[in-house]
């Protein structure tokens, strides 16, 4: 059954900043209500990362942010777009990072790179059909598994992030005190150290 959504293709509206295009993209989460995991905030959450036809990593949906569009607005479009689901964002950012072609990796020049910005999704919808559903499959993770899977840095910071964002919300008010920063990254990134780091693919 086709999806009756369709994505945006091409570039015509595409956002730049000098020579950086613009990106955006978010994390969507959940929190498990299981009474055992009740204010225990890492154990709770679940984290949706998406699958490419080209590559076999997961990764955070996200996309151009194109230039009829709030940047939060682009967020929510390419979450929907890559992983059929809708949701409440952050009012802001959890951050932005510098996104390299694995061309120009070696390039001082910021020309062929996307400068992304990342927010928190709660979701609270999810599709059967989307329609990037046939290159895009998604998969639930626990917050833990996700750091495992995480083939960039960025992506670790933008988990870091979302963790101190959710402690500090009303969501996380009876969570214990989490690692400092980057420390899960840094306890469960092992395999992924061995990959490539920081540079991701637009």
């Amino acid at each position: 059954m086709a999806s009756p959504l369709l994505a945006r293709i091409g570039r015509q509206r595409q956002r730049y900043d000098n020579s950086y295009r613009l990106v955006a993209g978010c994390i969507p989460y959940r929190l498990k209500e299981e009474e055992n995991h009740f204010g225990d905030l890492v154990n709770r959450l679940e984290v949706l990362m998406v699958s490419t036809a080209k590559r076999n990593d997961l990764v955070f949906p996200k996309g151009g942010w194109e230039n009829d569009e709030t940047v939060d607005q682009a967020a929510c479009r390419e979450a929907l777009e890559e992983a059929g689901v809708k949701g409440k964002i952050s009012e802001d950012p959890l951050g932005h990072w510098i996104f390299r072609s694995k061309s120009s990796q070696n390039n001082c020049s910021p020309e062929g790179a996307c400068k992304g910005y990342i927010f928190a999704l709660e979701v609270n919808e999810e599709l059967d059909y989307w329609p990037e559903q046939a290159s895009h499959g998604r998969r639930w993770v626990s917050v833990m598994d996700a750091y495992k899977l995480c083939r960039y840095e960025w992506m670790c910071e933008a988990l870091d992030l979302l963790l101190q964002f959710l402690s500090e919300s009303k969501l996380a008010t009876s969570a214990p005190e989490l690692p400092g920063p980057s420390t899960l990254c840094k306890i469960l990134s092992t395999a992924a150290e061995s990959a490539e780091r920081a540079i991701a693919l637009c």
